[in-house]
């Protein structure tokens, strides 16, 4: 089956490609939107599992810091759609939203769904503007050949047969390489290289990583079979990034079996493993209780134990609990293999250090296909600013294909729909420029 002359192509269902679409659709610009999922937004509704993270309410000069290296490219796509213009286009589909005790902004249902439903809604039915074309289970081959008018050849499997389409316009949102099953798999890497667009590997970000207390690579049996899964609330993690400079920040974090995940780790995870990659395992502490002061703990490890076990004397005396208590125990243990001495009762200076500077080493991140997003992809110098491709003119990307990577927060969510708003608005003005007849 062949579609010649179809005006704009979308490659990708996710945030970015619909917030694409929708710029398209309000200028007037038939669109066509494929997918390779049954149907769209699949990685959006698991995001939104817990409650989907819309985007943050911290100071537009502080959030647009979460993107790192990548800080400068990202903050000009927030002008094109602010976090608090996030906030306004989900109230213009019905979607009131909260702040939250964190700052995090959510829907007040909580529930990705309802906003989708009421976003696809718009596009199929825009008051202004076209109807946009779905196309689910259409995935794209890689095929991508420039045609002498300038229009473009893509080529898509199907289940009912192999599909051709000819596109003048064309957006690539085709996610990184994290979740696989969702459709989002990195398999467009290779097949842009080979074009002549500049890539980065991808890698994994906001993912948890493989270790144990130091000197151990990993969990003895009793704690990951006992604890993985419980969380570590209200700790800090500490560490020298690959630069030497510092990191500390409180938060929450996750025991796993084989390691540690959670949004503090998912917050140092971009400066762990940029430091594990030039350096190898990295050793990282955990302050147990960080607003204590070490002379108040110091005076309360001090009290006779009265015959109460090690677990029972540190959640009466300091509150730690069981989770927090084993890792200190997995520690004390630790230490005496390393140094020949035998294990007993540790005073309470030996147990405040255990607390305050509990030493985590860190040896890799988990998997790609494990990880919440991933870093990497089209290297920005690769593209213009409204994200059209050097080496294709006509043909641009948008979301997390492009090489940035934010901690979670609302902050990568808030980046694709930026990103898909800079990028339909590119088409639209590339169509003007070039006098195209859509």
């Amino acid at each position: 089956m062949t579609d010649a002359g179809l005006p704009v192509v979308i490659v990708g269902g996710g945030p970015a490609g619909l917030m694409a679409a929708e710029q398209l659709s309000a200028a007037g610009l038939p669109v066509h939107l494929f997918d390779a999922m049954p149907t769209v937004g699949r990685k959006f509704l698991l995001a939104g599992i817990g409650g989907l993270n819309l985007t943050h309410a911290e100071p537009l000069d502080r959030f647009q810091q979460r993107y790192g290296q990548k800080a400068a490219a990202c903050a000009r796509w927030l002008q094109a759609l602010s976090p608090q213009g996030v906030r306004d286009w989900a109230a213009g589909l019905g979607i009131d939203t909260f702040v939250g005790s964190s700052q995090r902004v959510f829907p007040t249902d909580m529930k990705a769904a309802p906003l989708l439903r009421a976003w696809l809604h718009r596009l199929r039915h825009p008051a202004a503007g076209v109807p946009v074309t779905f196309h689910t289970r259409h995935r794209w081959d890689g095929t991508l050949d420039a045609w002498p008018d300038g229009s473009y050849r893509l080529a898509f499997t199907t289940p009912t047969g192999p599909r051709v389409v000819q596109a003048a316009l064309v957006l690539l949102a085709l996610g990184g390489g994290s979740w696989p099953k969702l459709g989002s798999d990195g398999a467009w890497l290779p097949w842009l290289a080979g074009h002549g667009v500049p890539m980065q590997p991808l890698q994994p970000a906001n993912c948890g990583f493989d270790g144990g207390v130091a000197p151990q690579r990993g969990w003895s049996e009793p704690l990951a079979s006992r604890y993985a899964g419980q969380p570590l609330k209200g700790v800090t993690l500490t560490f020298a990034d690959a630069q030497e400079e510092p990191f500390s920040q409180k938060g929450e974090c996750v025991l796993t079996a084989t390691g540690i995940e959670g949004s503090l780790v998912y917050a140092a995870s971009a400066r762990l493993r940029d430091a594990i990659t030039a350096r190898g395992p990295v050793t990282v502490t955990l302050n147990l209780k960080p607003d204590w002061t070490r002379e108040r703990l110091v005076s309360a490890l001090s009290a006779p134990a009265g015959g109460k076990t090690l677990t029972q004397w540190l959640k009466g005396r300091v509150g730690l609990p069981p989770v927090a208590v084993a890792l200190v125990q997995e520690w004390l243990h630790a230490e005496p293999k390393k140094t020949g001495t035998p294990v007993t009762r540790p005073g309470p200076e030996q147990l405040a250090e255990g607390i305050q500077a509990l030493p985590l080493t860190l040896h890799t991140p988990r998997p790609m296909a494990e990880a919440i997003s991933t870093a990497g992809g089209v290297a920005l110098e690769g593209l213009t600013d409204d994200l059209m491709l050097k080496a294709l003119p006509g043909v641009f990307c948008a979301g997390e294909m492009l090489d940035w990577e934010a901690p979670t927060g609302g902050y990568l969510l808030t980046a694709c729909l930026a990103s898909g708003r800079v990028a339909g608005q590119g088409m639209v003005d590339y169509a003007n420029r070039c006098r195209m007849d859509l």
